[in-house]
């Protein structure tokens, strides 16, 4: 058992056998604050290889993890050396002490590991400045640090991607009139993983994203999933042209019902000369034209029909709902080229001048996206990991009371939603 009160000051610090500590300052109502040094020895010129001379001590405070529920300030004593050869480049330089933190660093080592731990539990920077006793930029600059580093030395969270989901995200709202700052978040389909995010929701910054990966990596992407988004069909046209697109089948069934509703309000204004009452037969059929009609019960079913035919005379809103469930059963047709084949007849007919003009814009867009949309049986990828790892950037931002700097959203977002390999951080030398 260690008697000797200076080692065992050393032994509370925890820094090792190499770092020796001088005193311990306790002011009532302020950080402890730790004075150490190093042991090393008299290290020589590194450019010249000749003996150095002594030049003086540099004091370099940095915020450590608490001790008893007090914030505690690591102060490390630095030796700087000159070199006495007037020929030699090197002049004067400081030791360094990589284990107890980086160069220009304001947190320890292990303090900024542990920040960047409980910012990927969801924890907010203000938060944990707050314990550790320092102002939040010196937080948020080493978990951009050293989440930055965990991040690239994970390539297992990057690899083994089969399935690549794109879908936009709302990062914040900024100026005067709140103009929106939207972003792309780039998922594995398969795992939930977010892999990263990029500034805007246009084709160019996911194809520089995607070009940026190696050949190989692009090649094992077979399945690229998105909603119906013109830009990231561009954008996997130009960077993933051998990978199969699928439509998410969500956004699909829902332009479906957008279809339906828009007919419903149209209807409804003609038959009455405005939006009418809450009471009124279309008003009452709302949510369930939006419903699965497998999912309705005899009564309801019975209430759907008998509402449409005291609101619906032409029979415009019940055709556009047979449209749309006839759309969600191609969904349970088990065979893709049947199922091709019953989505080439479905927007053919909705094109049909017969039909009301939201039908006919719907079967324009069915014909449009028919292969993607065929492609789920195939794959049976949908967006919904990515649209889960969205809710949890989305989190993030919640969190952290609104975020305007896009490189701190990205990092928090991705030490939270991203599923990087928490053991890796414990062996990176300090970045």
């Amino acid at each position: 058992m260690e008697s000797d009160p200076t080692r065992v000051n050393e032994l509370l610090v925890g820094l090792g056998a190499d770092v020796e500590v001088v005193s311990v300052g306790d002011e009532p109502g302020r950080p402890l604050r730790v004075l150490v040094r190093l042991r090393s020895p008299r290290p020589v010129c590194g450019s010249c290889g000749g003996s150095v001379w002594s030049s003086g001590v540099r004091r370099a405070e940095l915020a450590d993890l608490g001790s008893f529920g007090r914030p505690v300030r690591l102060v490390l004593a630095k030796r700087r050396w000159r070199c006495p050869n007037g020929d030699c480049a090197v002049g004067t330089f400081t030791e360094q002490a990589a284990e107890i933190a980086p160069p220009r660093a304001r947190l320890t080592s292990r303090a900024a590991r542990r920040a960047t731990r409980r910012v990927g539990r969801g924890r907010t920077v203000k938060e944990i400045a707050a314990e550790l006793g320092c102002n939040w930029h010196t937080v948020m600059r080493e978990v951009r640090r050293w989440g930055t580093a965990l991040l690239a030395a994970d390539r297992g969270r990057i690899d083994g991607v089969t399935a690549l989901g794109l879908d936009e995200i709302l990062m914040w709202r900024h100026g005067k009139y709140r103009r929106k700052r939207w972003g792309t978040t780039i998922v594995d389909a398969r795992r939930g993983i977010l892999l990263d995010i990029v500034a805007g929701r246009t084709a160019n910054p996911a194809i520089k994203w995607l070009e940026a990966s190696t050949p190989q990596w692009r090649r094992a992407v077979r399945w690229a999933v998105m909603d119906l988004s013109g830009p990231y069909r561009k954008a996997f046209d130009t960077a993933l042209a051998h990978a199969r697109q699928v439509a998410d089948p969500f956004h699909v069934v829902r332009l479906g019902n957008q279809m339906v509703d828009e007919v419903r309000r149209r209807v409804q204004n003609d038959t009455l000369g405005g939006r009418g009452t809450k009471n009124g037969p279309l008003y009452r059929v709302r949510k369930p034209l939006t419903m699965a009609h497998e999912r309705l019960s005899t009564d309801s079913d019975a209430k759907l029909r008998g509402l449409l035919a005291a609101g619906d005379p032409r029979g415009e809103v019940r055709d556009a709902w047979h449209a749309k469930e006839t759309l969600r059963q191609t969904y349970q047709i088990p065979s893709h080229r049947l199922a091709r084949r019953a989505l080439d007849a479905l927007a053919l007919d909705l094109r049909d001048p017969a039909w009301s003009p939201e039908m006919n814009r719907l079967g324009r867009t069915l014909g449009r996206w028919r292969t993607q949309i065929a492609n789920w049986h195939l794959s049976r990828v949908t967006n919904g990991p990515t649209e889960a790892a969205n809710n949890l950037a989305k989190l993030i931002k919640r969190n952290a009371s609104g975020l305007t700097n896009f490189e701190h959203y990205r990092i928090r977002a991705l030490l939270y939603a991203g599923k990087p390999d928490w053991t890796l951080l414990n062996t990176l030398t300090p970045p």
